[in-house]
């Protein structure tokens, strides 16, 4: 029998979600840590939605503001999320948002430099109403600098950070690693800190301030650990010439025999060493660090892979510390034993989506459902005008 996670009981929802997610209006039990938090998100694409996602799913009661134009593509990141649709070209649509901003603990944008001041959205605006206010903000470039008003994505963010030149094999191009290493490990997770961070100060201060979470910086300084290597042992700049690169025979992927693909990280000299007795091949057991063999090592290792397929193979290193595993697309993800035994995916409204991450012992989070339910954002903040939304500019909900 599978294990209840804490943040289904907590949501109220079985495996298929079954249930509206809990937690979003105010006669509802806490729910995550950061219930009781209210955020407002001015729509976008990208970092800053997932951003908002996972502070709902924390816990806290995200309102994102959408304008009547919509947008071309559906947000897939508006899970959790109440919504209103506000026409920012009205004054009485500015003047609600500002009201919302004014009871809210958090405010997150990802426009470009310039653009919620324009829209009169900016920090000094909305901190006149709210001075602890956390007002968050996600860009690629960053609030200034040579490229902060122009455009670009996950790819270009990536290229001048020194990342993306070191994905890749030796004597091939970068490699690009979809956009999870910049809009999301780079934006939204280093946004989120900020966020964190700054909520903690304003609760013991009274002082909000703004979080300027730009891609760049994020992906930079996820590569402290790089930079230390290139510093202190030896990491080059060529790419597919480093361990973690596959420069190194066994940090790298194998082709078996039946066109699948086996992922090892035998790092460690004991994990290593079990490795290649595993595999077959116990004569490299003790060449692990002669680079002078590494081509000769790598032939070897491919031409015993491809003797087997990937089943096979999982048969021979599954539960030994042999770092080795099978390389699964996402419908096999989604199947796999470990992966399900941690309840790491979930239904809702008839699809997979990942669960909740991290795990809470005491305030476990809540996964958020494609409609969250109560939709009287309004009412619920005490903005005035409530019931009246031509007057406050709303021109429908979620």
């Amino acid at each position: 029998m599978e294990r209840e996670q804490p943040w289904q009981a907590a949501a109220g929802t079985d495996r298929e979600g079954a249930a509206g997610a809990a937690g979003t209006g105010p006669g509802d039990a806490p729910r995550g840590p950061l219930h009781g938090v209210r955020v407002v998100e001015l729509a976008g694409i990208g970092p800053a939605p997932m951003a908002g996602m996972l502070l709902a799913e924390l816990g806290a009661d995200v309102v994102r503001i959408a304008r009547p134009s919509g947008q071309v593509l559906p947000d897939l990141l508006a899970r959790g999320k109440r919504e209103l649709v506000v026409d920012l070209k009205q004054p009485q649509g500015v003047e609600t948002v500002l009201g919302l901003a004014a009871r809210a603990d958090v405010l997150l944008e990802g426009y470009r430099p310039g653009v919620a001041e324009r829209l009169g959205l900016g920090p000094d605006r909305v901190q006149e109403r709210n001075p602890a206010l956390v007002y968050g903000r996600m860009t690629g470039w960053g609030q200034y600098g040579p490229r902060a008003t122009t455009a670009g994505h996950d790819i270009n963010y990536l290229s001048i950070t020194g990342a993306l030149a070191a994905i890749g094999r030796a004597g091939g191009p970068p490699q690009v690693p979809l956009n999870l290493l910049g809009d999301f490990g780079g934006g939204s997770l280093y946004l989120v800190t900020g966020v964190l961070a700054a909520l903690h100060h304003a609760g013991a201060t009274g002082e909000g301030q703004v979080v300027d979470a730009a891609i760049v910086d994020g992906v930079t300084h996820l590569s402290s650990m790089i930079w230390s290597e290139r510093h202190h042992n030896g990491w080059r700049d060529e790419r597919g010439s480093n361990i973690l690169d596959t420069g190194a025979p066994f940090y790298d992927v194998y082709e078996t025999a039946d066109g699948g693909w086996y992922a090892v990280g035998a790092l460690e000299p004991q994990f290593y060493r079990q490795f290649t007795e595993l595999l077959g091949a116990p004569e490299w057991g003790d060449k692990q660090h002669d680079r002078a063999g590494w081509e000769g090592m790598r032939e070897a290792f491919a031409a015993r892979f491809a003797t087997r397929t990937r089943a096979a193979w999982d048969e021979v290193f599954s539960g030994t510390d042999a770092c080795a595993t099978p390389v699964l697309d996402w419908a096999e993800a989604e199947q796999d034993a470990h992966l399900r035994a941690r309840d790491a995916h979930a239904r809702t409204d008839g699809h997979t989506v990942p669960a909740p991450a991290p795990r809470f012992s005491r305030t476990p989070g809540r996964l958020a459902q494609p409609d969250p339910g109560d939709r009287d954002v309004l009412n619920d903040w005490g903005v005035e005008g409530a019931g009246e939304p031509d007057r406050v500019g709303v021109t429908g909900a979620r």
